[in-house]
């Protein structure tokens, strides 16, 4: 998939954490987008190398030359909230203060990720937009893992990969104490946010056979009706992450190609300047 190279980056709180930078194997003489690609896993599982070894994230680098940064961030319980989003934010801020030696645009910063890593690029552009340090021109939850309650398609799901047993205890471990109360905030579960204005416009998809189905449907709901611009498809029956899991079935293969259809039009359209 490219060079790798890995680097060290400091959390708000002091936590040292390691960030991988892919690159094309071929420089460009020009800045390309660079996207920081958040790892899955339901907050408990899964690791940064996963951004170049599966999913959507080598397509970026091989087939569209861009760099992607997947950041090492905690998980389980030392990841619990807000250690995990912190690590995000902190690899964001690497992006822009690092991104003529990344050789990435300032102006065209992409966050994206699968599953849980979904919801912390949903939270992570609710984080940025509210502080206001970084400025984030395209968004890409797919599949996203954003809301602590159960709704009609995370209650009682006995589907494959993952499951209403499993996004309780995945939930109960990255909330801690707040599980289960009306304390959660919209930057630890983004579907509780109640003010969707001003974030960047976004490509999701999903399938209606897994979890997460109906809450990725809100979220684009909501954030239509606050005027964003959202891309979305949605798989009839299926299971969470097929498109990882089977990547050379027809379905997968054109989930792959519509997403990187979504993906070229916002590298044409979207740019949002950022701090010098």
């Amino acid at each position: 998939m490219g060079k790798k190279k890995r680097i060290t980056v400091i959390s708000e709180d002091g936590h040292r954490i390691t960030v991988l930078i892919y690159s094309p194997d071929k420089s460009s003489d020009l800045p390309v987008t660079g996207v920081l690609w958040i790892h899955g896993g339901g907050y408990i599982t899964g690791m940064a190398s996963m951004a170049g070894m599966m999913g959507m994230a080598p397509r970026l680098v091989k087939d569209h030359g861009c760099v992607v940064v997947s950041p090492e961030y905690r998980l389980g319980k030392k990841g619990r909230y807000p250690n995990a989003l912190n690590d995000c934010y902190a690899a964001l801020k690497f992006m822009v203060t690092s991104a003529d030696e990344l050789g990435i645009r300032k102006d065209q910063i992409f966050v994206g990720g699968e599953s849980a890593g979904g919801g912390l690029c949903a939270a992570l552009c609710m984080l940025a937009r509210d502080r206001g340090e970084v400025n984030i021109a395209f968004q890409m939850p797919l599949y996203p893992m954003i809301d602590d309650r159960d709704t009609d398609s995370s209650r009682d799901n006995h589907n494959l990969v993952w499951n209403t047993r499993l996004n309780h205890y995945g939930w109960k471990t990255y909330l801690g104490d707040i599980y289960g109360t009306d304390e959660v905030p919209a930057y630890a579960a983004a579907a509780r946010q109640s003010d969707y204005s001003n974030l960047p416009p976004a490509y999701t998809f999903v399938c209606t056979g897994e979890p997460f189905y109906c809450e990725t449907l809100a979220f684009v709901e909501n954030l239509r009706a606050a005027g964003v611009e959202v891309g979305l498809d949605v798989y009839e029956g299926l299971y969470h992450a097929f498109d990882m899991l089977q990547p050379k079935k027809e379905i997968s293969r054109i989930a792959l190609e519509r997403f990187e259809n979504a993906f070229e039009a916002a590298r044409k359209r979207c740019f949002v300047d950022n701090p010098s």
